[in-house]
């Protein structure tokens, strides 16, 4: 399987279980890895055979934008279901980062990262 990957999309969010959270908002960081057979369109040099990532990420950064939630597992899942509506993506991996998570010692970074197919 190939793979075609978006690293570091980044948009503003709403998501979280505090209300500062919520109301304030924060940065969110997304990496994607979309698991797909690119051979047709390699083969014919044919976009609509491959996955298009300039589509998938802004699909991406609407889901971060959107509708907050109280966990970022549940994001990764939205992010998830929506890679694999793409007809070429077989399987994807979705790493949500939140560097500014309300936790109250120094830390770089959370992470969720999850990986669906669709067998």
């Amino acid at each position: 399987m190939d793979r075609v990957a978006l690293r570091g999309l980044r948009a503003r969010g709403h998501h979280g279980v505090f209300p500062e959270e919520r109301e304030r908002g924060q940065t969110f960081v997304v990496d994607v890895v979309l698991g797909l057979d690119t051979r047709p369109a390699a083969a014919d040099d044919d976009l609509t055979k491959t996955v298009h990532y300039g589509i998938v990420a802004e699909e991406i950064a609407a889901l971060v934008a959107g509708d907050p939630v109280d966990l970022i597992e549940t994001l990764a899942q939205r992010i998830a279901d929506a890679c694999l509506r793409h007809e070429p993506v077989q399987e994807v991996e979705v790493c949500v980062h939140k560097p500014e998570a309300p936790i109250t010692v120094p830390f770089d970074d959370v992470t969720v990262t999850l990986t669906r197919s669709r067998v």
